[in-house]
């Protein structure tokens, strides 16, 4: 599904957002921190933009990894295009192909609604992040206003699938977004969720009078790991020993 949105993502993510999402990108590394020589991942980072950020802002040592690889395709040809020198990595961000505790900080910008199991996802999230390492969450909310938040309502539901779908050719995968955004669990529940499952600390700041909101947590310094299995070791070794021969 989505790799065959993959062509037109990005003009369909500027056009129909208006340009917000740049502004929400810039807020979620502003968020973040980055550190030089950081190490940070974007999980499901699709074409790549929060990354391509990441790496701009700070100069830290950045990988993005989605499972759709015409999604990575256009990633690393923007990557080029830019100049930022990034590692991309194709696998599932229910079983991240990294050893334990060895990230400093992790995005994920609209991706943490399509996780096929939400709690697996988060505690994965933390088994590769360092003890107070950061989790930045950039997700779709739906407004409570009593004008805007109908008015909103409207348009993501019932107008934005049918120009999505008028522009990707694609029927259903913007019908999907409007779906999975409205069964995501609110804010304060999502807060619930990354506390029990090794995060803490967390703070959640709507943007744009809702349509977006940015949840940051830190990595509970508690250990918060399943060990990897043998092969997903082998997996990590070798990314790793690919950052480290760039660094």
């Amino acid at each position: 599904m989505f790799g065959a949105i993959a062509p037109t993502y990005d003009f369909l993510n500027h056009a129909l957002s208006l340009n917000v999402d740049r502004y929400w990108r810039r807020m979620a590394v502003r968020a973040m921190e980055p550190k030089p020589r950081g190490l940070y991942l974007d999980l499901c980072t699709g074409t790549g933009d929060l990354a391509c950020a990441l790496a701009r802002r700070s100069g830290a040592r950045v990988m993005g990894l989605d499972f759709t690889g015409p999604m990575l395709d256009i990633a690393l040809k923007k990557a080029r295009r830019r100049r930022r020198e990034i590692w991309w990595v194709q696998a599932d961000a229910l079983r991240l192909p990294l050893r334990d505790d060895c990230v400093d900080g992790i995005t994920v910008a609209f991706g943490v609604r399509n996780f096929e199991d939400l709690e697996r996802g988060l505690t994965e999230a933390a088994r590769v992040l360092k003890p107070g390492g950061r989790l930045v969450v950039l997700e779709f909310s739906e407004p409570q206003g009593q004008l805007f938040g109908p008015i909103y309502r409207l348009y993501f539901r019932r107008l934005l699938p049918r120009i999505g779908a008028l522009f990707s050719r694609v029927r259903g995968p913007y019908g999907y977004l409007a779906a999975t955004v409205q069964g995501f669990p609110e804010a304060a529940q999502f807060a619930m969720t990354m506390r029990r499952n090794g995060f803490a600390e967390v703070r959640q700041r709507p943007l744009t009078g809702g349509i977006a909101t940015l949840h940051v947590a830190e990595r509970d310094q508690r250990k918060a790991s399943i060990a990897g299995s043998g092969e997903r070791e082998k997996s990590a070794a070798a990314i790793q020993s690919g950052i480290s021969e760039g660094a």
